[in-house]
């Protein structure tokens, strides 16, 4: 008897996969905020034919991520003032929103898991490397122990954004202070306490979001303003 013949194989979504290294290389700063961009090179760099580029650098920049200006060209967007408030801002209602259902949905082997990344932070507190990378795995946790794929969709879009900041956790004491926040998270989320968690988690973003806006104030060269911005005011 002869055995039916393999399926075909699935076509690869060329664009779909510029899109993700693009993508992984802005959240790793390996394509940093302000970095000039062609399609010539991102298609050099990534092995890629420039239609698939072409396609990636579309959904980038409707997502924020790159920003083409006329006289510049595409580059990799650096936040603005204004756009790292409202960031924060979303950050805190969307990961108060996760944190509640996390406390509904989440399983104790998630719950576990969460613990073993929050208890790896203490001995890295002064490496901003791999505290960052363990931080961005926490928030991740967290993200798919709500169990929603349209909240998740959105939470990854807000972290990939905060990506192009850069990190400040080992700066003036926010290591431990976050450290402790996230430890009171996941007690409020082992209790099944919904409306603990959520608000651990919304004073999580807050402390974050003020400690951003400290270093905002002394960093040098930040625009206050994205550039379409500035120039609609200054012809209003």
């Amino acid at each position: 008897m002869d055995l039916p013949a393999p399926p075909p194989p699935v076509p690869r979504d060329l664009g779909q996969e510029a899109y993700d290294r693009i993508r992984d290389a802005i959240r790793e700063g390996l394509l940093v905020p302000g970095l000039r961009l062609t399609e010539n090179d991102l298609a050099t760099r990534f092995g890629v034919s420039r239609t698939p580029v072409r396609q990636a650098i579309a959904r980038l920049e409707a997502e924020g991520l790159l920003t083409r200006d006329p006289r510049r060209g595409l580059t990799v967007t650096r936040p603005d003032h204004q756009q790292v408030i409202e960031l924060y801002v979303m950050r805190e209602i969307l990961e108060g929103a996760a944190a509640r259902l996390a406390a509904q949905h989440a399983t104790d082997t998630e719950f576990d898991a969460m613990a073993e990344l929050i208890e790896a932070e203490p001995p890295v507190l002064d490496d901003a490397a791999a505290l960052s990378a363990l931080n961005q795995r926490i928030h991740g946790m967290l993200y798919l122990a709500a169990h929603n794929r349209y909240l998740l969709r959105s939470l990854e879009q807000i972290s990939a954004t905060i990506a192009l900041l850069p990190t400040l956790l080992t700066l003036g004491g926010r290591a431990a202070q976050a450290h402790a926040e996230h430890v009171a998270i996941l007690a409020a989320l082992r209790r099944r306490d919904g409306h603990a968690a959520e608000e651990a988690a919304r004073a999580h973003a807050r402390a974050a979001q003020r400690h951003r806006l400290a270093w905002l104030v002394r960093a040098p060269g930040l625009p206050v303003a994205a550039p379409a911005a500035r120039r609609q005011g200054e012809t209003t």
